[in-house]
């Protein structure tokens, strides 16, 4: 428990550029690469607290956009803060609301160097939110790790505009980590911006480390542009990043996306994708995704995913899933999400295990050459 009190990020082994490490907060280890699902709102999307920590995740990752609207970070916080109010007691991520001023941009009134003033989705109010204030309903949420405040740079983009994009969002890193309150266990990540561009990209990933954070992110991916150029930025940004300190790639994605990303020293990766998908009838299996909403599963007696150990594809078929999905019943969702999210924890502890065992390589062609093409697009929930 002593050694927990601090946060710290530890690398037990490598396979090129492939890491396994393990991240260590004062509510307890991460073991990376590691997937982080998506309980926007504080909930996973039609899961229970303690069905996502039987899947093996470790961390979840919430929003401080959505959380501050409703139900209030001063609410959440006179309730003990986030941990008790859902009833989660492993670490928590927020993210700074940036992607969400980004997403939601027809909302945004008006955006300068304090920060963005923008109208609730919900009910019409106007709000700011600064880098100040991103890190203050952090500290009320009490997140075990805390995300800079950034501009997500649209894509694409020219050189010109990402360049003060990016520069905006470094000097709100810089008051990010000032108003962020040290305090053993928890951590602060900075987010590396610049688009596609290689030389943006290396001079906000050596301005954050300049600044000096916990872990560092790659924001600003995953938001449409191909993935040959994503994976060439990632490649390009990489080099740059503090060996000693945990990467996160943020809103990635499908499974095939996440192993390429690992190959190039990616540790930390949330999306929404196994959640949204359980709630449109797509399951993630070894052999590639399936439509549980057609035909051909209506007396399909099958698993799955006949290698999972998950609920749903312990105790229920092929057929009773599509027959609850095409009855509109809640619960074909929810056994979908439970596979999908325990299907993403099993892939990351099979990367681990290959990373460790010096055969990641060999693992991922094998995985490619299973998985075959497939999946929705990233996004938020």
């Amino acid at each position: 428990r002593e050694e927990a009190l601090s946060f710290g990020f530890s690398l037990l082994a490598k396979d090129g550029r492939a890491r396994r490490g393990r991240v260590t907060t004062s509510r307890g280890t991460i073991e990376t690469p590691a997937f982080m699902p998506v309980g926007t709102a504080a909930t996973v999307k039609a899961m229970m607290p303690e069905s996502v920590a039987a899947t093996g995740a470790e961390i979840l990752l919430c929003n401080t956009y959505h959380l501050m609207l409703r139900p209030g970070a001063e609410r959440v916080s006179r309730l003990g803060g986030l941990h008790p109010f859902m009833n989660w007691n492993k670490p928590i991520l927020t993210d700074s609301g940036g992607y969400q001023v980004f997403s939601l941009k027809d909302l945004r009134k008006k955006m300068d160097e304090t920060g963005v003033t923008f109208q609730s989705h919900l009910d019409g109010s106007k709000h700011t939110l600064t880098p100040e204030r991103s890190i203050q309903i952090q500290h009320l949420l009490d997140a075990d790790i805390t995300m800079a405040f950034d501009e997500c740079t649209d894509w694409p983009a020219t050189h010109a505009d990402a360049a003060k994009s990016m520069r905006l969002s470094m000097r709100w890193a810089r008051r990010s980590r000032e108003a962020f309150v040290d305090r053993p266990g928890y951590a602060i990540f900075g987010i590396v911006q610049g688009s596609t561009y290689p030389d943006l990209r290396e001079e906000s990933a050596k301005a954050l480390a300049g600044i000096g954070f916990h872990g560092y992110a790659i924001g600003g991916l995953a938001v449409g542009e191909p993935k040959k150029e994503r994976e060439e930025t990632l490649a390009a940004t990489e080099p740059f990043l503090p060996e000693d300190k945990p990467r996160y790639m943020m809103g990635v994605g499908k499974p095939q996306d996440i192993v390429a990303a690992v190959a190039l020293g990616v540790d930390m990766f949330d999306c929404v994708l196994p959640t949204r998908s359980g709630r449109t009838a797509q399951a993630f299996t070894r052999d590639g995704p399936l439509n549980l909403r057609n035909a051909k599963f209506a007396e399909d007696t099958r698993p799955i995913d006949p290698e999972c150990g998950c609920p749903a594809c312990r105790r229920y078929t092929r057929a009773y899933i599509h027959h609850l999905i095409r009855a509109g019943e809640i619960l074909g969702p929810m056994l979908l999400t439970w596979h999908n999210l325990h299907y993403y924890q099993d892939l990351m502890r099979d990367i681990r295990a290959a990373i460790v065992e010096g055969r990641f390589a060999a693992w991922r062609e094998g995985f490619e050459r299973r998985l075959g093409v497939g999946g929705e697009e990233n996004g938020e929930e």
